[in-house]
């Protein structure tokens, strides 16, 4: 078990995690007290629970933004994917038409140039 100690509005706490993310707690834990600067410079001194509260509930709100613009993106990627099929079987409709509309100008050319050799033929 790991530990680290972190210090939010001049107290210290003694906190456990697992192995390895004591780094990771430490960033997390100058992120909470980065906002309750901001609240103590915004408020005054109002005690260590509100400035905890208040930077908590600011921290809260980014995640819920986040979470918005997140459903937001997963919501634009299915339109997206959806447009992408249509325009893909659009795509394959259109190069149907086209090889048919190939093959049949092929065909008409063969007939022409059969219809031309066999006048050329009966001319001579």
């Amino acid at each position: 078990m790991g530990q680290v100690s972190v210090t939010l509005n001049g107290r210290t706490y003694r906190l456990e995690c697992d192995e390895g993310e004591e780094a990771h707690l430490i960033a997390l834990s100058e992120y909470l007290a980065s906002h309750m600067e901001t609240m103590k410079h915004k408020f005054g001194q109002v005690g260590d629970d509100r400035l905890i509260l208040m930077a908590s509930l600011m921290v809260t709100d980014e995640l819920w933004e986040a979470r918005r613009q997140l459903q937001e993106l997963k919501g634009n990627m299915a339109e997206l994917r959806r447009d992408r099929s249509s325009a893909d079987e659009s795509s394959k409709l259109l190069r149907g038409d086209l090889a048919d509309t190939i093959s049949a100008a092929a065909d008409r050319l063969e007939q022409m140039s059969q219809r031309f050799s066999g006048q050329a033929s009966t001319r001579r």
